[in-house]
């Protein structure tokens, strides 16, 4: 069983589109206790302090880079489980992505494709493959295979 309250999303940039803002928003409602911090956009170096300064250190970074590893759902809901309920902290960058040093301080990097997709639906992509790892973890129907 995976619990949502133990994870952050924090990205870098406003979600502007209305549809992934509605998309963003269904599924929060379906992972209550998820929370999104949104972080100005401005240099990586500022982003990056930003972000270590909203990261405790007993928590977990994950970024998304399109360097990290990439996973099946069933694979990335494993992965989740396997970290044991730890407090993640998702970092999603703006359009130039994150800083290298940032992405080597991670736990771990994600790529959620080799395609490279605008932030804002990074962000609607990342919350819907967590609803998704839930739903595996708890045996829900919402995965088809």
């Amino acid at each position: 069983m995976l619990n949502i309250s133990h994870y952050k999303i924090i990205a870098i940039g406003k979600t502007k589109k209305k549809w992934v803002q509605a998309g963003i928003a269904m599924y929060l409602n379906r992972l209550p206790g998820l929370q999104i911090i949104e972080i100005k956009d401005s240099t990586k170096t500022k982003e990056e302090y930003t972000i270590k300064e909203i990261i405790n250190k007993k928590q977990t970074l994950v970024t998304l880079s399109e360097n990290g590893e990439c996973f099946t759902s069933k694979q990335f809901a494993k992965k989740l489980i396997a970290c044991d309920n730890q407090n993640i902290n998702f970092a999603i960058g703006g359009p130039t992505g994150l800083s290298p040093s940032l992405n080597n301080s991670a736990s771990w990097q994600l790529s959620l494709s080799p395609l490279t997709f605008p932030h804002e639906i990074a962000r609607l992509l990342l919350i819907e493959q967590l609803y998704r790892a839930k739903t595996i973890a708890d045996g829900g129907p919402y995965h088809k295979q």
